[in-house]
């Protein structure tokens, strides 16, 4: 009896080719996205909405923060295209096309002159660049997840889809890791003036780097029986909307908190403990990237417990770990501690993580083959914007009405009980066929031989 298409030996050269080109992808893809947000919150505001800078700060941060959430709401439009594309015609070549546009994208902001150069133009453009990140990103993350779930042997889909969810982690430390270098190596005004520039243009060696991989990398195996029965030939995204509508809503549920609580860290944190709290850069940026290694570690973690104990459980546990985690960890930043500071983030990346390292496989299980790229593609993308869209924006305008940093973990709290609840609603997906329905084996037999 011929083996079946995702059982890949776990050590074969192959699966190493898949998980590096899901890992570095993804790694870069977020490099270039949090790139943006952290240099958001400490220095564009001034480059690109300059007399708002000075006239209103606080109005003017709230606007950078919401340069960031822009991105997200055309993420839906690159999950639909890239999904149905991903559907018709394979993860593969929609993953290579993506990391390009995001590469791309990314260089251009290193090249855009300021406000003081072309005036009103220099936000513009920018938003229009950001407008392209978001674009490329919806259609990033749901392509990688499934190539690597897809792979996957039956009994560890958590853990290799655990490969791409660390890309957001990774990327993290890359981008927070560059600016902390950039900014001892340099004076304050040479990075204003030109510094800040250097991490967006490294993005095009970043790209060719991952170019690379992932042309190497083997087509899915079930989207390759998905051709074979010539499921190409079908409308993914109107047959998803009219019978997995509710797996969609379901999805974007899941992640809201876990988006909105790690933009919390990739963004909002730098801008208020510096700006508000008053602590020197360079040591806050040293201190996240420190921290987010427990964000890297767990998701791998999560990933691999979600075969073990279930998808479900390790959702819940990780999002109950970052309810109870909320407000004990607004007391340690708002010590204006480094040290606090760090353990704060380090703790709740132990949630974030348990609760991103089972979403790819999860969300796969919960789609059928033929519409399942676009299914977690745009499930997710709608959950980043219920979720992380807004959430430094939200966050910077309760600090100000309010004055207490408390408001911003009760919210973040209201939005991890939605998660919950919809994890809850969910049930298990563990165990959950992937393979492409009623396949029809004499077809596949028929095909193999023709290519022999």
């Amino acid at each position: 009896m011929a083996p079946s298409p995702t059982a890949v030996p776990s050590r074969s050269s192959e699966t190493r080719r898949v998980l590096a080109g899901t890992l570095v992808g993804t790694t870069i893809e977020w490099y270039d996205f949090f790139i943006f947000a952290q240099l958001t919150a400490t220095l564009l505001t001034p480059l690109f909405l300059k007399p708002l800078s000075e006239s209103n700060p606080g109005l003017g941060q709230i606007l950078a923060f919401a340069t960031i959430g822009i991105s997200f709401l055309f993420r839906p439009l690159g999950a639909i295209v890239a999904g149905h594309l991903g559907d018709k015609f394979g993860r593969k070549r929609i993953l290579v096309l993506t990391l390009i546009l995001m590469g791309s994208a990314t260089a251009l902001i290193g090249l855009l002159p300021t406000y003081q150069q072309i005036g009103v133009a220099a936000p513009m453009l920018l938003v229009l660049l950001r407008v392209i990140q978001g674009f490329s990103a919806g259609g990033e993350w749901g392509g990688a997840a499934l190539m690597a779930v897809e792979h996957a042997p039956d009994n560890k889909r958590g853990y290799f889809g655990a490969y791409p969810q660390i890309g957001v982690p990774l990327g993290m430390i890359l981008a927070t890791g560059m600016l902390y270098i950039l900014r001892t190596a340099m004076t304050t005004e040479q990075f204003t003036a030109w510094g800040w520039r250097i991490p967006f243009l490294l993005s095009v060696v970043l790209v060719a780097v991952g170019y690379l991989i992932r042309r190497a990398v083997e087509e899915s195996p079930i989207f390759k029986q998905l051709a074979l029965r010539k499921a190409s030939e079908h409308t993914p995204l109107k047959q998803l909307f009219q019978t997995n509508t509710k797996q969609v809503i379901q999805a974007a549920l899941i992640f809201v908190s876990n988006n909105a609580a790690g933009y919390l860290v990739i963004a909002f944190f730098i801008a208020y403990t510096t700006k508000v709290l008053k602590m020197p850069v360079a040591p806050v940026l040293l201190a996240t990237t420190i921290g987010s290694f427990g964000w890297l570690v767990f998701t791998l973690v999560g990933g691999w417990l979600s075969d073990k104990i279930g998808r479900r459980a390790t959702f819940l546990i990780g999002y109950a770990l970052v309810f109870v985690w909320m407000i004990p960890m607004f007391l340690l930043v708002d010590t204006g501690s480094v040290f606090l500071y760090g353990v704060g983030i380090f703790v709740l990346t132990i949630g974030l993580g348990l609760s991103y390292g089972p979403q790819s496989a999860m969300y796969a299980e919960m789609f059928p083959a033929h519409i399942r790229y676009s299914g977690i593609s745009i499930g997710y993308a709608i959950g980043a914007i219920l979720g992380g869209a807004f959430a430094a924006t939200v966050a910077e305008v309760l600090l100000q009405k309010t004055g207490w940093s408390g408001s911003i973990a009760l919210y973040i709290m209201a939005l991890t009980v939605v998660s919950m609840a919809a994890v809850v609603w969910v049930g298990e997906t563990r165990g959950n066929n992937l393979h492409v329905e009623d396949l029809d084996e004499e077809l596949v037999k028929a095909a193999a031989a023709r290519a022999l």
